[in-house]
């Protein structure tokens, strides 16, 4: 079917056939980025605009280097260099962008539905970058494309996801799109950041590490979101990490074909030991990496184009996905 929505605010509105797309369109720009020739000139001639109002590395410049590769030009602004310091509402901010011919706006917000307001005042596309603890729909769609990766259908996969989930947006995301894909979440963490009423969501909610982590085929640590939660949730981050942190130990209570998971940035010592982050089961980087590839979907798709006219080009510097304007 045709991809016709403007705008990617959630993953919760988007249905499989739609996820499916995202990713079918991500497999062909991810063979572009390993030529001696990047680019492709599927968005040439589009400026698209960064505004990240909270901080962020790797989803800004995965998001910069996606337009890039589509030959878009591209403006990052972030709130200390923005009028927002100033007193400037989001609302003239966002429409001041738009009056500078801005084709399409990349945010992140400490708001949850700022993406979906801007889309209903804004006349050009609206990507979710993450707002607040609500939603960050293209890390939950880099997840599950790692996923399919590594292990194929996630129909009937075991994943477990560990750490703060009450105050996660990436959680929220993955959530939605795996339960969509057909794969068993588990959500593994202290009582009071896991709460029982996850279940509503078509999750199974667990305290019990190595009982969940035994059968898990997929781990996704999470971090602590200190800036989003008030204090007294658990005693201390060494309590934390003596209960829940995913160490030498723990590990070995994985099956061991079982791939690890994190969004980053990554508290190193913290929610997982070096040793596991960086070692062979660890997918993390893929992750990164394929953080370019599906912003390339969803910038290409919500500017217009069709999954079905994107192929893996040949290495020269006119090649452009068929029909891609």
């Amino acid at each position: 079917m045709p991809w016709t929505r403007r705008h990617l605010l959630t993953i919760e509105e988007l249905s499989l056939a739609e996820i499916e797309q995202i990713h079918a369109t991500a497999v062909a720009f991810k063979s572009t980025l390993t030529r001696s020739v990047k680019k492709v000139p599927a968005l040439r001639g589009k400026t698209i605009v960064n505004l990240f109002l909270e901080p962020s590395t790797r989803t800004r410049l995965a998001f910069d280097m996606a337009a890039k590769r589509l030959s878009a030009d591209v403006i990052s602004l972030d709130g200390s260099s923005s009028s927002t310091t100033k007193g400037e509402t989001l609302r003239d901010t966002a429409q001041n962008l738009q009056a500078l011919q801005a084709d399409m706006i990349v945010i992140r917000h400490a708001a949850a539905g700022s993406p979906l307001y801007l889309s209903r005042i804004l006349n050009i596309p609206v990507i979710n970058a993450g707002d607040g603890a609500h939603e960050h729909p293209t890390q939950g769609l880099l997840d599950t494309f790692t996923m399919k990766e590594r292990l194929g259908c996630l129909r009937g996969r075991k994943v477990v996801i560990l750490g703060d989930i009450l105050f996660s947006r990436v959680a929220r995301s993955n959530i939605h799109a795996l339960t969509k894909m057909g794969a068993a979440v588990t959500l593994v963490g202290p009582s009071t950041l896991v709460p029982q009423w996850f279940t509503a969501m078509g999750v199974r909610v667990s305290h019990d590490l190595r009982g969940a982590l035994a059968d898990a085929e997929v781990v996704m640590l999470l971090r602590i979101q200190h800036e989003r939660q008030a204090a007294g949730l658990f005693p201390s981050i060494g309590e934390y990490t003596s209960m829940f942190g995913l160490n030498k130990t723990r590990a070995s209570w994985l099956n061991p074909k079982a791939i690890i998971m994190h969004p980053g940035p990554i508290n190193r010592g913290v929610e997982i030991d070096s040793e596991l982050a960086d070692g062979d089961r660890s997918v993390i980087l893929q992750q990164v990496t394929n953080g370019i590839a599906v912003r390339m979907a969803v910038l290409y798709l919500c500017a217009g184009g069709q999954p079905e006219n994107v192929t893996p080009a040949p290495a020269t510097e006119t090649s452009r996905p068929a029909g891609a304007e």
